[in-house]
């Protein structure tokens, strides 16, 4: 039975994209073309709306969780959110900053923008995980050494180009068809390279992150002496559990009681012998027996059903997919610095996660359509996706004045 518990939680907001898409005039200089690009209003509003319910609440509970009863954990920011908190709510900035420096708490670096960055230029990918390490080290004073892609994505390439960014371990999502008969509850490693494996047990997960609320599940409603029992009982050396930080007050509301939930947990968990870590203290404890994990070609992600087809699954999607790479090669040929930022930025895999639903339906379709801007629904359905193709196409036009 696993004695030790590894949790993990990632905060996240997009730079939302301008619709309907706003024409940039030629000449542009690359702070114009942002203000056309993108929506920061909304993304302001959004930030406060989820930091009133979520962030600061989270944060006050993790730290209570952290200096009061011992609890460890691990907690990975895209810069895109914290450009944002900065920004607009530099007292949830602080706060974050006070859990991070708790000792009982590591700091695990993610794709800096959340994009699609390595689908498109590898090499820059190890650059740029690498530039994302010494940034978090900067503003939290803590050099991460275990890495977060975007939305969990791994796969044989992945694998390779962060073990030569240089860090100890990433983590990925257990799924059946890329464990096959294998245990998420060891480390493992790939070809027989240094940096290990952490698998999330994505049902003990979504347990929390996605059932705990729905009150047609049967384990509802669940009770953290249940869940400290189901963890103790899974067999090996640890449960890594993987959650948005969102969950807490924004996925499941409050009234849910998901944070007297979690309030009671670690209790639970001293009563049945099962101790959190951190996951550099996992290394430690369990870096002598390390199995191999045969990696796919194909990546998984923690996102939908676990394959690539939640972000690229429809036409709409693979059309913007499209544009991602030609707004990002017109951008390198530029050779300016801040337009090729600016086209990182239209990576971000938010673009391709808000058009899921389109054509579809079922619950990952409206998973999708819950995270997709209010204000965006006016357009109707096959409004969004014509005008967020347009967005696309007037900024690689306005890159003319600058070749």
């Amino acid at each position: 039975m696993a004695e030790k518990l590894i949790v993990y939680t990632v905060v996240h907001q997009p730079r939302r994209l301008r619709l309907p898409a706003q024409p940039i005039p030629y000449g542009a200089t690359p702070e114009d073309i942002a203000r056309c690009l993108f929506d920061e209003p909304m993304n302001e509003r959004y930030l406060r709306k989820v930091a009133r319910w979520c962030y600061h609440p989270a944060t006050e509970m993790f730290l209570r969780l952290v200096s009061e009863q011992d609890f460890r954990m691990s907690i990975g920011f895209s810069l895109s959110f914290l450009r944002q908190a900065r920004e607009w709510d530099a007292a949830l900035f602080e706060k974050l900053q006070t859990l991070v420096a708790h000792p009982n708490v590591e700091l695990v670096c993610v794709e800096p923008y959340h994009s699609f960055l390595f689908y498109l230029d590898i090499d820059l990918f190890v650059r740029r995980m690498r530039w994302a390490q010494e940034e978090l080290a900067r503003l939290f004073g803590k050099r991460p050494v275990v890495t977060d892609t975007t939305e969990m994505f791994m796969s044989n390439d992945i694998y390779y180009a962060l073990n030569r960014a240089g860090f100890e371990a990433a983590v990925l999502d257990g799924r059946e068809w890329v464990m096959n008969w294998r245990e998420t509850t060891h480390l493992y490693h790939y070809g027989g390279k240094p940096m290990k494996l952490l698998p999330r047990h994505y049902k003990l997960s979504d347990d929390v992150g996605y059932r705990f609320s729905n009150k047609a599940w049967e384990g509802w409603p669940l009770q953290a002496g249940q869940y400290a029992h189901w963890l103790r009982e899974a067999m090996g050396e640890f449960v890594f559990l993987a959650w948005d930080y969102e969950t807490f007050g924004e996925h499941h509301s409050r009234d849910t009681g998901i944070f007297e939930f979690m309030e009671r947990l670690p209790a639970e968990l001293r009563f049945r012998g099962m101790t959190p870590i951190t996951p550099s203290r996992a290394l430690q404890q369990f870096g002598d027996v390390v199995y191999d994990l045969p990696l796919p070609q194909v990546a998984t992600t923690w996102a939908g059903s676990g394959g690539v087809e939640f972000f690229l699954g429809n036409s709409v999607q693979q059309a913007i997919f499209q544009l991602m790479h030609h707004a990002y090669n017109k951008a390198r040929l530029t050779e300016n610095p801040a337009l090729v930022d600016l086209a990182l930025w239209l990576m971000q895999s938010d673009n391709l996660h808000l058009i899921q639903w389109f054509g579809r339906i079922g619950q990952e379709a409206e998973v999708s359509a819950y995270f997709t801007p209010e204000e965006w629904w006016p357009l109707k359905p096959s409004g969004i996706v014509q005008e967020m193709q347009q967005v696309y196409r007037n900024f690689i036009t306005a890159l003319d004045a600058h070749l």
